[in-house]
This record gives C-alpha cells, structure tokens and sequence, in this order.
C-alpha cells in the first residue's frame, strides 16, 4: 500500500504530542507543528480493525534539521527484508491516484487543487 506516513494514537495522548512522539521515533527529531489542515467528517470503517471507527487528521508541520531525503516519484517495491519504504517527491508530482486509501486520496487532491468531492 501507499499512504501518507501516520500512526495511532496511545490512550490519553493528543493529537499534536501523537505527531511529535511519531516523528521523533521515524526520525529522531521534533517538529515545528504549524496548524491543523483536516480532519475526517464522515464515517469512515478501519481497513483492518473489525468494527472501528477510522478519523484522520492532518497537520501542516515543518521539521529542522531533517537530513536530505532521496526524492523518488516511482513505486518502490517492499520485501522481506524491508517491508516499509519510505517515499519522498515534490508536491507537484504527487497523484492522489498513486495512493491506497481514499482519505490520502482526498487530501492529496487538496494539497494540489485537484478536488473531487466523492467520499
């Protein structure tokens, strides 16, 4: 699956402090969280949690000293050895039709004003 980078949220942890606690484990570092961008308005099933609700929320966030990452507009292929890949690509080459998930989908649509209302 493609997907934009996320987690869950630990028993009585915020929305920013579950941001800033995944990418300091991904990355080793803190990030400059600069506001809220959507959240999820509609019911949305878990893929793979048997009756669970899913909601999605996205901040606009900037990280300091993040290191130099290898920008790649294909697919990479995961395997045994490395079953998560990262993919990093500039804003104007992302396709809401490369990602999974209709929710990444929809926000990748408005991160380049391609818009559709379907959901």
């Amino acid at each position: 699956m493609t997907k934009f980078p996320g987690g869950g949220l630990k028993f009585g942890e915020g929305t920013k402090a579950c941001l800033q606690r995944e990418i300091n484990e991904e990355f080793g570092l803190e990030a400059d969280i600069l506001e809220h961008f959507y959240t999820t308005d509609y019911f949305q099933p878990a893929k793979f949690f048997e009756n669970t609700q899913l909601i999605s929320i996205y901040y606009k966030m900037e990280i300091p000293g993040l290191p130099e990452l290898p920008v790649r507009s294909e697919p990479f292929v995961a395997n045994n050895a490395s079953p998560q890949i990262l993919r990093w690509m500039p804003l104007k080459d992302l396709d809401k039709n490369h990602l999974t998930f209709a929710i990444d989908q929809k926000i990748a649509g408005i991160l380049t004003g391609n818009v559709s209302n379907q959901m």
